[in-house]
Parts: C-alpha cells; structure tokens; sequence
C-alpha cells in the first residue's frame, strides 16, 4: 500500500485530465479555494456526490471513491474506465442533428448496453441545452436540442486519460449515506457537493435523479458531516449561501465564494454565492500513513 497522498503529486500523464461530462453547479471555478481548504495529507479522497468530478480530475487522487446514486453518472465513469476506446468509436456514429438527438434522447437507459449508454451520455451532454444533466420524475433525461453548429462530441485522447485516472478508482451505485458508512475512516480527505438548497425563485435546479435533495436530507447530511469530523476524517463541503446551511454549519469554519452560474438562460440569474465549510477534528491525526 502506498503512503499518505500528498497534495500536489499529480502524475505527468493527468496533468491535461478535465472533465468529461459538464455539470450544473460544477466546480471548476472553485478548484483555487477547494484546494486551499484541504488538508495537505490524506489516506483516501471520498467523493459520495461525483457530479462532474472537477475536483477529482484536478487531484488525480491515487486512491479514490467515488460514488453517486445517479445510475447512468456511475455507468459512464465505470466504462470510460474500462473501455475508454470503445465509447470514442462509438461517439462517432453519433450526429450533431435535432432528429437524432429526440431519437436518441427517447431511448431508455435500462435497456441500453453498458458502452453504448455511456458514450450516449456523452453526446446528450454535449448537444443539449447549456450542458445540462436533468431529468423528469421518471427518471427520463428531458434537456432539449442545443442547437449548436460544432460540438466537441470529443477530443483526441480526452477518454483514454480519464480512463487511466480512474485505474483503481471505485465507483459507487448509492446512496452518500451508504458510501461513506462503507468506506470512510480516519485520515481520508471527504469532499461532499450535494444539490444545492435553492436561494431564489431561479434557482431550483437540482433533479439529477428522479428523487429530490430536501432540507431534511440536508439536515441528515450535516449529522453526517459531523459523524466524519469525529472519526477524524478533513470533510470540505460546498452548498449556497443559505441560511440553513450556515445554520447547521455553524460549528465549522465557512467562507462565502462569488460564482458564475453558466446554466441559466437569465443573465440575471447568472451570479451566485457558494459556501465553502471545513469540517475537521483538530485533536484527531489528520493521516495515518498505509504500511
């Protein structure tokens, strides 16, 4: 087993690894003040909520969880892990055209092979409306046609470097509660970005799965939170600058963070406050090197 991971070890051939999918509320405006808010060693990264993953990829973590209860998200790491050449091959019988888009939207993701619906993921990604990932309560993807004249369906070698980032990475089919029970103990860095609790009247966007994120979940999240701190795990949770959440955090250390929110079609809606909170036991060692 290796040693405590450092921060900052990211190896040569990750270093150009991003994002494959884009996400609403994704963090990659926040990676300067993610980073600042970790700890300088840790055992595992857990990440229960992967999202888009924008601060996996820029950690290249050599041991990782990740994990969400999205089927289709944990499908699409779990192939581009394992068969990264496949879902580009794939990726390019797709057409960037209002017709087959609707086509393919309307296919259901549980009678789909494996490959192909992770490099369909992709496309819908890629082609629809602002990037978004949404779905209705069935559980039905239902973003309309981008109309974008040339999409970047995918780039030269963009899969086979995510592919090899995820080399030893488990990804994880459920629920945060049951993830973190599973596999958290002391010494492993936490990073938890749940659906945001909506601050306005626009801002109501968080169906990634067919169930919602409620405030009693959130309550439920932040008991949670504190489970972790006193196992002597470095928890960094992001969620928006709400009253509940400074509420239930106010024990910990919280900063507030001006954002750009790319989803909305409102320019008015655009700008955001995040909140960033660092739940940590300050008595407990922050890592406890693996022999």
């Amino acid at each position: 087993m290796n040693a405590a991971e450092k921060v900052g070890d990211v190896p040569p051939f990750v270093r150009e690894a991003r994002p494959i999918i884009k996400w609403a509320g994704g963090k990659s405006q926040l990676l300067g003040e993610l980073r600042s808010a970790m700890p300088s060693r840790y055992n595992k990264y857990i990440e229960p909520f992967v999202g888009g993953g924008a601060l996996f990829f820029a950690l290249a973590p050599s041991r990782a969880i990740l994990g969400d209860s999205n089927p289709e998200l944990v499908n699409l790491y779990r192939v581009v892990r394992d068969s990264p050449q496949r879902v580009t091959k794939l990726l390019s019988t797709f057409k960037n055209a209002k017709d087959a888009f609707y086509e393919i939207r309307s296919q259901k993701f549980e009678e789909l092979e494996p490959d192909y619906a992770a490099a369909r993921m992709i496309y819908l990604n890629r082609t629809c409306f602002n990037g978004l990932y949404r779905v209705n309560r069935k559980g039905q993807f239902n973003v309309p046609f981008g109309n974008y004249r040339q999409p970047s369906l995918y780039r030269s070698g963009e899969l086979e470097t995510a592919s090899k980032l995820l080399q030893g990475t488990e990804v994880i089919l459920a629920d945060y509660k049951v993830v973190l029970e599973s596999y958290a103990s002391a010494g492993d860095f936490i990073f938890l970005d749940p659906p945001y609790l909506p601050v306005s009247k626009y801002a109501d966007f968080k169906r990634y799965t067919k169930e919602q994120f409620s405030d009693e979940d959130h309550i439920e999240l932040s008991q949670e939170v504190d489970r972790l701190s006193s196992i002597g795990c470095h928890v960094v949770l992001t969620n928006s600058n709400h009253p509940l959440v400074h509420q239930l955090y106010s024990r910990y250390q919280i900063s507030i963070h001006q954002t750009r929110r790319h989803i909305s079609a409102k320019p008015q809606t655009r700008v955001g406050e995040d909140v960033i909170v660092v739940a940590t036991n300050r008595t407990a060692s922050p890592c406890k090197p693996q022999a």
